[in-house]
């Protein structure tokens, strides 16, 4: 299989587990501090992903300065869209309870979720179109860290979208569309950067990073911290071991 196509199709796998996700939270009435506690199990991992694979990855090839501008950049981007897509009624849109707006309490809420899906999934994806340009292998630790985190994105957002009363073909057609696009970004992501300098790489994937860590910051852990509120801590803390583990193992 060429490098680009399994780019895409990682992307794709990785986006699959919002679908998959979702899938549990409208089929299934999953305990909301359940849903809690995978929200901060996920939290950890993509911190952990992050400090190790990607940050660690993008200072040795592209340097700290330019790391940290990158970083420090990715976080202003989607802080900013995100502060526009809240006037919309996109702020709590990983919320599991009753915090989503219906189209009737917020009109337009429903395109600035699912343009808030959007913004969460693609740094993500275009991470793992990345790491497939560090040595042609993709990352097991940053699949993982992606595919664990997204499964309770999407279950906690799902369950938030059904309380709401969006209809079935709203839920999957957002996720299942994301899963798409997931895909696009990773093969887009590798196809553009392939003959890209190591500097470059760096900075592209430390705004990726940066990104990620404010979604996190943002929209998971304010979710895992409302109803598992003092465990939150240990279970983001077991959340970045495991990963921290798998990308040992890996090694």
């Amino acid at each position: 299989m060429p490098d680009w196509l399994h780019a895409g199709v990682w992307g794709l796998v990785a986006g699959g587990a919002l679908v998959l996700g979702a899938a549990i939270a409208w089929l299934v009435k999953v305990p909301v501090r359940a849903i809690a506690t995978i929200m901060a199990f996920g939290a950890g991992v993509l911190i952990s992903a992050l400090s190790f694979e990607l940050i660690d990855e993008a200072a040795r090839s592209g340097g700290l300065l330019s790391t940290a501008i990158g970083f420090l950049g990715g976080a202003c981007i989607y802080v900013a869209a995100n502060v526009a897509l809240a006037r919309y009624g996109a702020r709590h849109r990983k919320r599991s309870q009753d915090q989503q707006p219906g189209e009737g309490d917020s009109p337009g809420s429903g395109a600035a979720i699912a343009i808030g899906a959007l913004l969460d999934g693609v740094p993500e994806s275009v991470v793992l179109g990345l790491s497939l340009l560090h040595g042609g292998e993709i990352g097991l630790a940053v699949v993982a860290a992606v595919f664990i985190s997204n499964v309770p994105e999407g279950l906690s957002s799902a369950a938030g979208m059904k309380r709401a009363g969006r209809s079935v073909w709203y839920v999957f057609g957002v996720w299942g569309g994301i899963a798409l696009v997931s895909g696009v970004s990773a093969l887009v992501g590798y196809l553009t950067l392939q003959s890209a300098s190591p500097a470059t790489i760096a900075v592209i994937t430390a705004i990726a990073a940066g990104a990620i860590l404010a979604m996190v910051a943002d929209t998971m852990i304010p979710e895992a911290f409302e109803r598992a509120h003092m465990f939150t801590g240990l279970i983001t803390t077991i959340g970045f071991l495991s990963a921290f583990a798998i990308e040992r193992l890996a090694e």
